[in-house]
């Protein structure tokens, strides 16, 4: 029989997730190899340089550049306020006085004798780096940031939106096809990441965020929503920075998809626990998945439930990852050995599949889905 090796969204209950968190610039580790942590604890932080401005001296001083450093008040590595005069210059037998002034707080990075400017360097920008997960650190990597591990229940979801965020999980459906709308949500699910079903309706979306929800997993999601709430139209962008107050992970794909099963009951067993979720995705080189992971407790860990991508096979639950089937889920029903023409006159290996929702079946190239592994 033709296999396929091809990765796809992880649901296991238990999976040893390793994390690395690292610092953007070099900068101070704080933790050490073997330190348990918690999802807000910070384990490294720098600093950023702060944002230059060039501060056009011998034009304000009317003056040729090569004289500015003799008019400088200020020298190099001195900080100055807004406004404070760095340089003057005096004219007509000193009769007048020229003064060029700080358009910004900051400190003064060099003085340039050819150009006659002055470079403003504003204040560095702290940067911290947090655990995200609750686990162990393994591994530390001076100066950079460390390797963080635990034990999980791990989800991954198709697509998302928003930065890493951690909450109880809270059930605020009771079935994998109720959607989820404005009147589930309460003030009692402020810091939880709730649990719908089927879709997140975009007024639901907004009412999450007035009463501080800090994630929703879903099964689906509407496109013309995500375009409304965005304000812009996402395009293969990869996501996970937008700042709008929550974070949102799509287990199924667009439109009204239930949940699947293992999904749904995997998140309600584990109802009342902590969880770490992150909506950043990438589908190109460099796969990102959203995620959910629930650590677990020890007396809970089963450490030979490992999952692994497995082979393609007859059976096998899978789901399309471009259009025009984007999101649908179904199973292979047959696996053509040889390479078969596309509708783009270029020959690949392709895949039976027929879908969950409505038994119809379809062909599509194998390098466009992704296995359901369980």
């Amino acid at each position: 029989m033709a296999h396929a090796y091809t990765p796809g969204l992880k649901v296991t209950d238990s999976f040893l997730v390793r994390k690395r968190r690292i610092l953007p610039l070099e900068g101070d580790v704080i933790v050490k190899a073997g330190q348990q942590t918690d999802p807000n604890d910070v384990v490294a932080r720098t600093e950023l340089p702060g944002d230059a401005v060039l501060e056009n001296v011998a034009s304000r001083l009317g003056l040729p550049p090569e004289e500015v450093p003799g008019c400088m008040l200020k020298k190099e590595g001195d900080h100055v306020e807004k406004d404070e005069v760095i340089a003057k210059a005096k004219s007509f037998f000193g009769l007048f006085k020229s003064v060029a002034k700080a358009s910004r707080p900051g400190t003064i990075e060099s003085i340039n004798k050819i150009t006659g400017q002055v470079l403003l360097r504003g204040a560095p920008l702290p940067v911290e780096v947090k655990a995200y997960l609750k686990g162990q650190v393994v591994e530390v990597e001076p100066r950079q940031g460390c390797v963080i591990e635990t034990w999980a229940t791990f989800i991954q979801g198709i697509f998302g939106i928003g930065g890493e965020t951690n909450g109880i999980l809270k059930m605020v459906c009771t079935s994998p096809d109720e959607p989820l709308t404005p009147d589930k949500i309460s003030g009692d699910h402020a810091g939880c990441i709730i649990i719908g079903g089927s879709i997140v309706t975009a007024a639901a979306l907004q009412e999450a965020i007035k009463k501080n929800v800090r994630g929703i997993v879903v099964g689906g999601f509407n496109d013309q929503d995500l375009r409304n709430f965005l304000g812009y139209d996402l395009g293969v962008a990869i996501t996970g920075s937008e700042n709008k107050g929550i974070t949102l992970v799509v287990t199924e794909g667009f439109g009204e998809i239930p949940m699947t099963d293992r999904t749904f009951n995997l998140l309600r067993q584990f109802e009342g626990k902590k969880a770490c979720c992150h909506g950043a995705t990438q589908i190109r080189a460099g796969v990102i998945r959203p995620e959910v992971v629930i650590p677990m407790a020890e007396s809970d860990l089963h450490k030979d439930m490992e999952v692994t991508a497995g082979a393609l096979q007859i059976g096998t639950p899978i789901r399309v990852i471009r259009e025009p089937y984007f999101g649908r889920i179904g199973k292979v029903s047959d696996l053509p050995p040889a390479p078969a023409p596309l509708e783009s006159e270029t020959r690949a290996r392709v895949l039976k599949l027929v879908f969950d929702d409505d038994g119809k079946e379809a062909m599509v190239p194998r390098a466009n889905v992704e296995i359901l592994e369980t």
